[in-house]
C-alpha cells in the first residue's frame, strides 16, 4: 500500500496521475490542476468516498505527467484511460455514460451533446467521446464552420447564436431547408471523415488559404484542424462505426465498392435554358476534370424523364465510341420514373451500368433489384457517398444554368440598347 511519503516531490503544476496496482497495472488516471494538492487529498484521514477508500487500498505505487495547461491534462487524460483502461474510471467503462454529438431528423436538424438513450428514435449519433468538456469545446469550434442550430425549441426572435453569426438562424426563416440540410451534411461528412486523411487535407488547405493571403478562410480551416484534434484525442476507443462499405452497396444489388460513379441531374425554370450536369467521383471523391455539362437540345416543353434520358444518352454513346470505361455505379437524382428512363436508354444502347436514383426529402433510393424503395440506415457510408454525388450534381447543374440566364439577360439588354 502506496503513503503519503511517496508523493512528497509532485509538482504544484497541471498535469495528470496514474495509480498502479502491485502488478504493475494502472488501475485509475486523474487530471489535476496541482498534482501535489489533488493526490495529497487521497490520503485524508477522514476520507468519505468507499470508493476512493477501496481504490487506496489497492494502489502500490503512483506516477504523474505534467502538462502546461488544464486543457492539455484534459487531453492527456482521455489519451491515458483510452490506452490502459482502468479499471477504477468506472465513468468512461460504460459507453451508456459516453457523451455523443447527437444530430435530429428533423426539417431544420438541430446539433447538441447528449447520451445515448434507450428508445430514442430520429437522431443520428456521432462518437462516442470520452470528455463531455472537450466536446464542448470542440463543437465551439465547429459551429464558427458550421453554424448550426441546438435549440430544442425555435424561439420567438432569433437568438444570440444568430448575432454572433454562429447559427442560421432557420426559426426565423433567415435559411431555407435546403441550404440548411446541405449545411448539416457537409458537418456530417467532416463527423464521419477518417482523422488522419482530414487532418492531412485540411493542414494543406490552410496553408494554401494562407499563402493567397484569404486569411479568413484560413481561420475558419485552423478552427476545423482544432476541432478535429479534439476530436480524435476524446474519440472512445472500439466507438461506433458505420456499417462498411461493401455491406451497404451490397443491398443495392453491386457486388463490390463502385470505384468510379457518375451523378446526373437536370436544371430547368419552366423548360428555359434547361441544362443537365454530370459530376464524378473515383474513390469517394470528386474528380472535376471529368465533370460534364449539356445544354437540352431535344426537349422543349418541361419533361424531366425526357431531359435525363438525353444527357444520360448522350454520356454514354461518347464513352461507348471512344471506348472508355463505363462507371460502375450511376446515380440520378430522382425516383422511379427517372430510374425506368435511364435504363431505357441503357436497354436501347446494349450497356449495362448499375443505376440508382435517390429521391429527395425522405432520402429513399430506387433500384433495379427491389420493387419497393430501400431505405439505408442514417449513419450509412454509402448513402452519404450518394447524397453528397447528388447534391454536388445539383449544385453543378444550377450553376451552369444561372450562367446560361446571365449570359441571355445580357444578350438581351444589349439588343436593346441598339435598338434604343
Amino acid at each position: 500500500m502506496v503513503t503519503k511519503e511517496a508523493i512528497k516531490n509532485f509538482p504544484d503544476s497541471f498535469g495528470v496521475y496514474l495509480m498502479y496496482d502491485c502488478s504493475g497495472a494502472v488501475i485509475y488516471v486523474g487530471k489535476a490542476l496541482s498534482l501535489k494538492k489533488r493526490v495529497s487529498n487521497y490520503f485524508l484521514k477522514n476520507q468519505d468516498s468507499v470508493k476512493t477508500q477501496i481504490l487506496m487500498t489497492c494502489v502500490a505505487r503512483i506516477a504523474y505527467q505534467k502538462t502546461r495547461s488544464e486543457y492539455g491534462a484534459l487531453l492527456l487524460e482521455a489519451k491515458l484511460i483510452r490506452e490502459h483502461k482502468p479499471r477504477f474510471n468506472i465513468s468512461l467503462k460504460d459507453d451508456k455514460s459516453f457523451p455523443t454529438i447527437k444530430i435530429t431528423r428533423s426539417v431544420f436538424p438541430r446539433v447538441f451533446i447528449g447520451r445515448r438513450k434507450r428508445g430514442e428514435k430520429n437522431i443520428d449519433y456521432f462518437g462516442p467521446y470520452t470528455s463531455a468538456k472537450l466536446l464542448r469545446r470542440a463543437l465551439n469550434f465547429l459551429r464558427k464552420s458550421f453554424p448550426f442550430c441546438s435549440c430544442s425549441k425555435f424561439p420567438k426572435k432569433t437568438c444570440l447564436y444568430y448575432d454572433l453569426h454562429l447559427c442560421l438562424g432557420p426559426c426565423q426563416g433567415k435559411v431555407g431547408e435546403k441550404e440548411y440540410i446541405e449545411m448539416i451534411r457537409t458537418l456530417e461528412d467532416f463527423l464521419m471523415k477518417k482523422d488522419m486523411e482530414l487532418i492531412e487535407e485540411l493542414s494543406l488547405d490552410m496553408r494554401r488559404f494562407s499563402g493567397c493571403k484569404r486569411f479568413e478562410e484560413a481561420a475558419q480551416t485552423r478552427d476545423k484542424l482544432e476541432a478535429l484534434s479534439l476530436l480524435a484525442s476524446i474519440k472512445k476507443a472500439g466507438a461506433f462505426k458505420p456499417r462498411l462499405y461493401e455491406t451497404d452497396f451490397q443491398e443495392l444489388g453491386l457486388a463490390k465498392v463502385p470505384e468510379r460513379i457518375e451523378a446526373f441531374d437536370i436544371s430547368n425554370i419552366a423548360a428555359h435554358q434547361a441544362v443537365g450536369s454530370m459530376v464524378s467521383f473515383y474513390k469517394g471523391k470528386p474528380n472535376k476534370s471529368n465533370y460534364r455539362r449539356f445544354k437540352i437540345k431535344t426537349v422543349s416543353e418541361i419533361d424531366d424523364y425526357a431531359m435525363i434520358e438525353e444527357i444520360v444518352r448522350r454520356r454514354v454513346t461518347r464513352l461507348v465510341k471512344e471506348s472508355a470505361r463505363m462507371p460502375d455505379l450511376m446515380v440520378i437524382d430522382g425516383g422511379r420514373g427517372h430510374l425506368e428512363a435511364v435504363r431505357s436508354v441503357l436497354s436501347d444502347l446494349m450497356v449495362d451500368v448499375p443505376v440508382v436514383a435517390i429521391a429527395k426529402n425522405e432520402e429513399l433510393i430506387y433500384t433495379v433489384v427491389r420493387q419497393e424503395p430501400f431505405r439505408f440506415d442514417r449513419n450509412s457510408e454509402a448513402l452519404r457517398l450518394i447524397q453528397r454525388l447528388r447534391d454536388e450534381a445539383h449544385r453543378f447543374a444550377l450553376t451552369y444554368h444561372k450562367l446560361l440566364r446571365k449570359k441571355n439577360f445580357f444578350k438581351n439588354e444589349e439588343r436593346s440598347s441598339h435598338k434604343i
